[in-house]
């Protein structure tokens, strides 16, 4: 057997003296063709390996990668929903208004976060704005190739479930929190995972303003009693400003002191 031409994968062969069972064990991605005289085994190529990071990292196949300043808006309510968001550096806010003008702050995205992926389900406008906290580095995937890439590259769609399931939990984890604690569990909650509070066991200065209306916003209180609860956390040494707002761990006893739970089923405390 010899090779036609350096740097190509094509094997030949006269016919009747090789046959391809003899080849497969130790080269299965060999395939038999033939030419009519001689038949020929061709090389199949590898796919390369996908890398869901690199790939939301460049820019091509329609996707686009922008810089956004602190306040600068990403997209507004109402707007046409026709990509998906990926945040590789920043913050993102998403906000709600409702028709009589009431601004609520529905959540704080992280980089390794999408958003906007509600126009997978057919949304048509979008329902919220997304405005940057700080200056964020975000990448646009149209619809149209976010849903080919889900299709044909499984690790991407990993990593899109993965995020979605994420976020799920954190709304399930906000809506027992708006109804079961009072407003002053809920203010220390947001500001321990504002911090990252949970990874790694450590808490990490809050990057960018966050003023006290939208604090209020996002517990779903009004100003005065975030500015109430921010001075006694800062009293008891939970919090402290330096330049920037920091957390202490001791913030955590405010969380988990009468903690709601959602109860196990109990046989025993069925009626007989």
């Amino acid at each position: 057997m010899r090779q036609r031409d350096p740097g190509q994968d094509i094997y030949f062969g006269r016919r009747n003296r090789l046959s391809l069972p003899d080849l497969i064990p130790d080269c299965p991605d060999l395939i038999l063709a033939s030419s009519g005289e001689e038949d020929f085994f061709v090389k199949k190529s590898r796919k390369a390996a996908f890398e869901p990071k690199t790939f939301l990292a460049k820019v091509g196949d329609g996707k686009t990668v922008t810089e956004y300043y602190k306040d600068q808006v990403v997209f507004s309510q109402g707007s046409q929903a026709d990509a998906v968001f990926y945040i590789q550096k920043g913050k993102i806010k998403l906000t709600v208004v409702s028709e009589r003008g009431k601004e609520a702050v529905v959540g704080i995205l992280e980089p390794g976060h999408f958003f906007g992926e509600g126009c997978l389900n057919g949304h048509p406008l979008r329902v919220a704005t997304a405005t940057a906290i700080d200056q964020s580095l975000i990448t646009r995937i149209p619809k149209a190739a976010m849903i080919a890439t889900l299709h044909d590259e499984p690790e991407f769609s990993e990593l899109f479930m993965a995020d979605l399931l994420d976020r799920n939990s954190r709304i399930e984890e906000d809506l027992i929190d708006q109804l079961f604690n009072s407003s002053e569990k809920r203010l220390a909650r947001t500001l321990l995972l504002l911090a990252n509070f949970g990874k790694e066991a450590t808490v990490e200065p809050i990057i960018g303003k966050f003023s006290q209306e939208t604090l209020a916003e996002m517990i779903g209180t009004t100003r005065s009693r975030v500015s109430f609860f921010m001075n006694k956390f800062r009293k008891l040494g939970y919090i402290e400003y330096n330049g920037k707002l920091e957390i202490r761990n001791s913030l955590l006893n405010v969380v988990l002191y009468d903690k709601p739970e959602i109860r196990k089923h109990d046989a025993s405390e069925e009626p007989r």
